[in-house]
Order: structure tokens, then sequence, then C-alpha cells
């Protein structure tokens, strides 16, 4: 059943302009944060979302935002917000609910503007990761298509993934955590879950995927050995960027090629929960090394490359949020290696959930929490 459509008040405090984009009311929450590179100004253009979990920006302007317990809002320009109807039924604990958002590439000319989401779907008591796309028309969601869910269901509440990313190809790519009980899932290579998946727009399968002559993997798999990834980009030149959960440290970020296997459990630097003991080993043959591994715990989720040129002196930098570390990590990337890291943000806005680059050039980034906001970071002037 979808959430009913009661519209939100934003916390409309200060209208400002943004050079480097478009008009929107803001609430100004930092006026300078000082980097290595150049000053930032933080401002707040929507809130009383519900633990929102992903964003899309609009080509007019307007943004997506979803929200956890099963809500898909549309924030306007001047920050008001409205739930859109005709959400399927998310089953929402834990970790699950409606989660990662993405507009199909070609969206403006008419036959492709479809809205491609993730969420968790219940069976008898149990969930799979899904991705469903629809059409947006007025404050409603049309036309809604089921493309793809994963093989197994299972236990809610934990490890669903879900970030997707969209190849110059035209392919999709589709992050599922390995959801937590059985963490073996991500080495089992006939098994959706501790992967990220290839598929086509239409959820089907392309036919040079690495695995496609093997009949003892499953088709859709890209990667194995993937505990948790909840940042995932592909960035202008191609490369494909993914930042994973590790337990109890371990947080690492990953240079994603076809068939690489990334690990885990096997390969880990992190600890058992109960334990505090080491799990796998550090290293192993025929398993990829992670690029960057976050000092202490990061939570990730979220990434984005900055390719504005407001951000000259970060060009092709990586941003990753951190939900637990509640910083945002600018990261710089040479070749298949992170080479340099910095802290952005640190505690400004709480459990960073997402980071998004617009079309306006600015960054926008959302928080995880039950009375979450929308925020937009851009130089100082």
């Amino acid at each position: 059943m979808h959430k009913p459509c009661n519209p939100l008040v934003a916390t409309l405090l200060l209208g400002t302009t943004l050079g480097i984009g478009s008009a929107q009311a803001a609430e100004a929450i930092d006026e300078r944060i000082a980097t290595e590179h150049l000053d930032l100004k933080l401002e707040r253009l929507a809130s009383g979302l519900e633990n929102p979990w992903a964003l899309a920006m609009l080509p007019d302007g307007r943004f997506l935002v979803s929200e956890r317990p099963g809500y898909l809002t549309l924030v306007e320009e001047d920050g008001t917000t409205t739930r859109l109807e005709g959400v399927p039924e998310v089953h929402s604990r834990g970790q699950g609910g409606l989660l990662d958002l993405a507009l199909h590439p070609s969206w403006g000319d008419g036959e492709h503007d479809w809205i491609y989401f993730t969420w968790s779907k219940p069976d008898n008591g149990n969930t799979a990761t899904t991705l469903s796309r629809a059409r947006l028309e007025g404050e409603s969601l049309t036309e809604v298509e089921e493309l793809f869910v994963q093989d197994r269901y299972s236990d809610p509440g934990r490890h669903y993934g879900s970030r997707l990313a969209w190849l110059p190809d035209g392919t999709l790519l589709m992050s599922i955590g390995d959801r937590g009980t059985n963490p073996e899932r991500a080495q089992d290579k006939d098994d959706h879950a501790g992967s990220v998946l290839r598929l086509t727009d239409t959820g089907g399968v392309p036919d040079d995927n690495p695995f496609i002559d093997d009949p003892e993997i499953i088709d859709e798999l890209y990667t194995a050995g993937n505990r948790n990834i909840q940042g995932m980009i592909v960035t202008a030149d191609g490369d494909i960027w993914a930042s994973e959960h590790g337990p109890r440290g371990g947080d690492e970020v990953n240079f994603i090629e076809a068939g690489e296997n990334y690990g885990w459990p096997e390969v880990s630097l992190g600890r058992d929960y109960g334990t505090g003991e080491p799990i796998g080993e550090d290293s192993l043959p025929g398993m990829r090394d992670p690029a960057h591994v976050f000092e202490g715990t990061q939570a990730p989720s979220g990434l984005a490359q900055v390719t504005s040129d407001a951000f000259r002196d970060w060009q092709g930098d990586l941003l990753a949020g951190g939900l637990r570390s509640q910083r945002l990590v600018r990261l710089t990337p040479e070749g298949s290696d992170i080479v340099a890291s910095e802290t952005i943000l640190d505690g400004h806005i709480g459990r960073i959930r997402d980071v998004r680059q617009g079309d306006d050039g600015a960054l926008y980034l959302l928080n995880d929490d039950p009375q979450g906001s929308l925020y937009r970071l851009s130089p100082a002037d």
C-alpha cells in the first residue's frame, strides 16, 4: 500500500541565489567551512524528510528523494515537498525500505523518461532487494514495472545494498549486500547476494556479462565478494568506484572491474562484532584488495565524482559520505588507487546518507534522520 500524499512543510528561512545553479530557497547552516583548497557554504533546502535515502535531480531543477519508510517525495524549487502516489509496498525494517534512485540516462526524449528505484520487497516475512521503474505524472508514479528481484528472499533488516549506476553503454549496475546473516553468500556465485550486478535497462542480462558462458555462475553477476556497497559511481571516464561497509572497521573503497572477486568474507580488514577478532585474511591470491581503507569507522553511504567548474581544485575527485562517522571525505583517485584524502564535513549535518553533484554544478547531500533534510554545498562567497 502506498503512503498517503500529505505535503510536508520545509524550513525556509533565507532566500539565496547560487551563482553556479538555480535559485532555491535555503537556510544557511554554515557560511564558511575551510578546506584545503577552498571555503564552502552549507545550506539546507528542505526538511521533514523521514530517513531520506537517495536523491535524483530532475532536469527542471526539482528533486526526487526516496524516504526509507516507503515514500517518494518531490522537492520543489522553493523547498516545499510532496509525497507521490503509486509507490509499491516496501518492507521497511532496519536497513530495508525504499532505497536508491536513478533517472534513465536518456531522460528527456519521452520514450526513456523512467525513474529507476530499488526497494525491499516482502514475501511471507522475508525480503529481497528489488529493482523497479516508473514514470512521473504530476504527483503520481505511473506505469510501475518490476524489473528484477534477487534470487533468494531472506530475513529482513540488513545489508540490502543498494546503489544504482549507469555505464556509458546504457547498462545498469546494481549492488546487493550479503543480507547480513550468512556472509558466505558473497562467495557463492550462484547467488545474487554480496555482489554487483549488470543489467539492461529493462532488467535483462547483457550478452557480454563476464560470466555469461559459465553455467555454474549466475548470469547477472558482474563482481562477487562485496559485503554491502552503499556508494557507487561511474565516472566521466567510465571508471567504476564503490564504497563498502566492513564490520567494525575495514570500511573500504573499491575500484570495480568485471569478473573480479573482492574477497568478503574470506578477506577483510574488519573485526568480528562479538569477539573483536579479525575476520578472514588481509589479502589472498585471486581476490582484489581495496583501493582505500577508511580510518576508523566510516560506515560509507553515497559516493559522487566532482566534475563541476565551481570546484576546480577537486576535479575528478570522489566525495564519500559516512553514516556513523558523520563525515564527508574527499578522495583523490589515480588509476585504480586512491592517493589522497581530506575530511570536508565532520558532524555538520549528522549521518550522511547520499551525496550527488547536481546538473547546476553544486553538491547535494541527504542526512539519515527521522526528520532528515536536503542540503546544498557550494563555494563560499
